[in-house]
């Protein structure tokens, strides 16, 4: 290869691998969660938080909080921040156990993600 083609073949590389990276980012995922993953609580938790790296449509944001009876202890519809990347769902109030949180949103450019995560509760009330 001349240098004159490998630079062009390194150009055409690098834009191709910020393309991709472009689209990668154009999902929106979970940055921080509240309860997080994994976590044991004394008490319930009031509510469920979930910031993202990227804003979230409000209407198309879905949160259920799921006990093992299969019962969702989440309460209406969740909220969304003003910046578009948090969203709270308040919940009842949480019998010891453990909740699954399933999420789902659709990111401002129309890209769905979806996912959950479990926490425990070792005592009742908030």
């Amino acid at each position: 290869m001349t240098s004159k083609t490998s630079r062009f073949a390194i150009l055409i590389l690098t834009l191709a691998l910020a393309g991709l990276s472009r689209e990668a980012r154009a999902h929106s995922f979970p940055e921080e969660q509240h309860p997080s993953a994994g976590q044991t609580l004394r008490a319930s938790p009031s509510e469920i938080r979930i910031k993202f790296d990227a804003p979230i449509e409000k209407l198309f944001a879905k949160v259920q909080v799921l006990g093992t009876d299969g019962r969702d202890y989440a309460l209406g519809a969740p909220e969304i921040s003003a910046d578009g990347v948090e969203l709270t769902s308040k919940v009842g109030a949480l019998k010891p156990g453990e909740y699954t949180v399933k999420w789902a949103v659709v990111c401002v450019d129309t890209h769905h993600t979806e996912g959950s995560y479990s926490f425990t509760v070792t005592g009742s009330g908030a």
